[in-house]
This record gives C-alpha cells, sequence and structure tokens, in this order.
C-alpha cells in the first residue's frame, strides 16, 4: 500500500548510487591484496565494470525507487537481482575475450559472495539509524488523510504502526458530522474536508493523502481545486476494497495509468520462457534422482493389485484446457464405477501399498511426466477434474483464474497444508497469491519447503 509514498530522498538515492559504485572494486581489491593471487590490471577492469554493471542493474531492477517504504526482505531480493544481473554480464565478457584463466577463482568467489553482503549489510545499517532517527520524531513528515472509511483508516494503521518510515498521521478530515471532535485509533478527526486547504495553508502537513471512493468523483475533484493554493504534496489513494484492487498491478500506457485487476507475472512470454527451462532442467534432475523410488512403486502396485500402474485422469490446465494427468494407481480398478465424488479422499477403498503411496505423496511422482510435456508445472495451483471445475467455477468467486497459470505439482496452498479435503476457498486464496506474486525464487523456495513438509501431510489421503 505504501509502494507509492516518494519523500525527498534524492540526497539518500545518490548516496546509495555511490556506495554501489564504489564498494564493490573497494572490496575486490582488499580481497586480491589479501589473498596470495598477485594484483594486476585486469582486476582493477572487473572491479570497474563490476560497479558499473550494478549500479546500472540496480537502476533496472527498481532498486533506488520507493526504498524509503520497501520491505527489507523486498530491498535484498532485488540486490541479490541486480547482483546475479552484474555476474551474468562479467561471466559473458571474460566467455568472450577468454580472459578468466587470468583470475583467481578462489579470489573472484570470495568477492562475489561479500560483495552482495556487503551491499546488503551496508542498506540495513542506513535502515537501523534512519529507523532510529525517524522512531525519535526527527526526519519525520506529517499527513492528514482525507477519508475516514477504510482505506483511510488502513492507510493510517500501516503508517503510524511504522514509525521508522519517518510518517505520522496526524489529523483525518471527513464531512460525516458524527465523526467530528473524534479519535480515529488516536487520530483527531478535524472536521470538514472544505477546512483541509486552510490547515494547509499553515503548515501544518507535509503531505495529504486523499482516500475517498471512487464515486465521490465531484468532491474529489473540489478538493484538488482546492488544494491547487498550497505547497503539500497530495496523493490520491483509490479504494482498492470496492472492485477488490488490492491485488491489482498499476502500469502504464504512453502516460495513461491502467490497473490490471487480473493479471500475473507470467502473462509475459519471456516469463513463460523462464519458468519452462526451470521446469525442463528441474523435472528432468529430479527423474533421474527419484527412479529407483519409482521402479520400487511400480514393482509395489504390480505386487498388490491387479491393474493398470499408472492412474490417469482429466483435469483442467492452462486456459481452463484439458489434459489428461499422470498418477500411481493406488486404487482398485473399479472403485469409482459408482461414480465420482469431490472431497471424499478419506472414504476411497485403496490398497493397502496405495493407501502408503498416497499418504506419502508418492503417487504424484509420475507427474513429472507431465512437467515434460508441457502439460503441467513444477509449481502451481493443483489441478481439478473437469466436472468438479464445472461447479467451483460458479461456486467459488475467482475459482477461474487459477487456470492463469499452468497446474503444478505442489503449490503455495500445499506448502501451508491446503490440500486435500480442506477448504477449497483457502485454497484458491492462496493459490491466486501465487499467481499474483509469481518468480523464480518463490518457485525455488516452494519446492524447498515441499522437500520438507510438502510431501507427508494428514490431508494426504
Amino acid at each position: 500500500m505504501l509502494s507509492g509514498i516518494k519523500p525527498d530522498q534524492s540526497g539518500f538515492v545518490w548516496l546509495h548510487r555511490f556506495t554501489d559504485a564504489v564498494l564493490p572494486l573497494a572490496l575486490l581489491s582488499a580481497i586480491v591484496h589479501l589473498s596470495p593471487a598477485p594484483w594486476h590490471d585486469r582486476y582493477l577492469v572487473m572491479g570497474i565494470l563490476g560497479s558499473l554493471f550494478f549500479v546500472f542493474s540496480a537502476q533496472t531492477v527498481g532498486i533506488y525507487q520507493n526504498w524509503r517504504a520497501r520491505p527489507l526482505f523486498s530491498s535484498a531480493k532485488l540486490i541479490l537481482n541486480a547482483w546475479l544481473l552484474t555476474w551474468a554480464s562479467l561471466i559473458i565478457i571474460a566467455f568472450l575475450t577468454k580472459d578468466a584463466n587470468n583470475f583467481s577463482r578462489l579470489a573472484v568467489s570470495i568477492w562475489a559472495v561479500v560483495t552482495l553482503l556487503g551491499l546488503i549489510s551496508y542498506r540495513i545499517l542506513i535502515r537501523i539509524l534512519l529507523g532510529k532517527l525517524r522512531s525519535s520524531g526527527k526526519n519525520g513528515r506529517t499527513i492528514a488523510i482525507i477519508g475516514a472509511g477504510n482505506i483511510g483508516k488502513r492507510i493510517a494503521s500501516i503508517i503510524n504502526d511504522n514509525s521508522w518510515l519517518g510518517y505520522e498521521v496526524s489529523a483525518f478530515y471527513d464531512d460525516n458530522p458524527e465523526l467530528h471532535n473524534s479519535d480515529i485509533n488516536n487520530i483527531p478527526v478535524m472536521g470538514c474536508t472544505h477546512n483541509i486547504a486552510d490547515n494547509v495553508n499553515l503548515n501544518k502537513y507535509n503531505e495529504i493523502y486523499i482516500c475517498l471512493p471512487l464515486r465521490a468523483e465531484s468532491k474529489i475533484k473540489q478538493i484538488l481545486d482546492e488544494l491547487t493554493d498550497t505547497t503539500a504534496i497530495v496523493k490520491f489513494v483509490p479504494d482498492v476494497f470496492t472492485f477488490d484492487l488490492m491485488h491489482a498491478k498499476w502500469t502504464e500506457l504512453k502516460g495513461i495509468p491502467i490497473v490490471s485487476v487480473f493479471d500475473t507475472p507470467l502473462n509475459s512470454n519471456s516469463a513463460r520462457f523462464l519458468k519452462r527451462i526451470e521446469d525442463i532442467a528441474l523435472s528432468l534432475l529430479i527423474l533421474i534422482l527419484i527412479s529407483p523410488i519409482m521402479f520400487i512403486v511400480i514393482l509395489g502396485i504390480k505386487i498388490t493389485s491387479p491393474g493398470p500402474i499408472f492412474y490417469r485422469q482429466t483435469r483442467v490446465g492452462w486456459n481452463g484446457k484439458n489434459f489428461e494427468m499422470f498418477k500411481f494407481r493406488s486404487m482398485p480398478i473399479d472403485t469409482e464405477k459408482s461414480g465420482i465424488q469431490w472431497g471424499s479422499a478419506k472414504s476411497k477403498t485403496n490398497t493397502k501399498f496405495g493407501q502408503f503411496i498416497r499418504a506419502t505423496s508418492l503417487d504424484e511422482l509420475p507427474q513429472f511426466l507431465n512437467v515434460l510435456k508441457g502439460d503441467m508445472s513444477i509449481v502451481g495451483p493443483r489441478p481439478e477434474r473437469d466436472i468438479f471445475v464445472k461447479q467451483f467455477r460458479k461456486e467459488i468467486p475467482r475459482y477461474m483464474q487459477k487456470h492463469m497459470v499452468k497446474a503444478g505439482i505442489t503449490g503455495w496452498a500445499q506448502i501451508h497444508g491446503w490440500r486435500g479435503d480442506t477448504s477449497l476457498e483457502k485454497r484458491i486464496e492462496y493459490d491466486l497469491h501465487y499467481i499474483n506474486a509469481w518468480s523464480v525464487w518463490l518457485d525455488i523456495k516452494i519446492i524447498i519447503l515441499t522437500v520438507f513438509k510438502g510431501f507427508i501431510n494428514k490431508n494426504a489421503c
């Protein structure tokens, strides 16, 4: 919500740029001089290029934008991305010039790790110092919020609960007479909206946030006209609750703002290509590693129950298209002859061996073949059978949006326990979060967590 806050931070931005340009070169010089490797001019060239590439990459990924209100983890992630881009550029140059043998691999490897930690640590130190300064009331900015509705109260709560940002909401203005001369979370309601301009001219507030519903178009225009006669920074915060825009993405087309209400980073061809490469590489590696386990499961199925090894189901995947999903058969071949019912996993008749492979999710292993085929991804929303999709799309809001990406073997919902006979609404909520927040790093995180807590689960029956 606070990503739109842009205080006067140009001084700190240039400080960050200067530090980002100096630190990689300085650390490389120190590390090489402390190592047995002799220093030569090629290290100087590498250090200068590394510094320039990092500043350029940092600008590209957005490190210097809105850093004051950005979570520390997000900043660290952006620094990692920029440093990886820097290293990719340096590796390409070393490959093209055939100059890699002139560098100490140990010194350069240490430099890669130490510089990343140094860039992150520097920002942590700045955050700590500024946080203490702002918490003591210095370097702060006062804010008045026009509109004491849900969005106004939400903004005020976020700002005042994070005093290290250096912002303080000191007043509400609202045309509801019942709120006048009262407090909302210890913030006074100073009066009607038409009083705001006079108080701004008295230099009471540095910034004004207009938090009125979109239907109050005429009132918003009137307030903006009045505030043109002031020097305060004015920001409009649309009521994202009205149209469920909490996870919408804001872009622009030739200067025209556009809200992507239902969208995903995987909407771009480059992101889909990257995820496809990820799926092919990882699924091949995983299939090689688990091939002995799959062979044992195949033997177990053949010994304990007559019938085919694989169980094939029609599931709904990307863009609502059907595909045939593979599983190891865990049930007798005639289990579903009387019909199919959703949410009856615990009541289904499994073979003894089948019960074991379902409880340990070993029956899901053949789906890596679906990944290789391109029907599924390793990480994504779990696919559902087509007969149930027809029902759920009418009953659960935004259900079909889970099909904006490929179905997955594991997902954000599964590692949080929403699998099997659990709340479908909660599962969709987690699936939509993944679709909105997708990144390669999130996929890796989900895969790692799946190894530790995603296979054996009380709901995997």
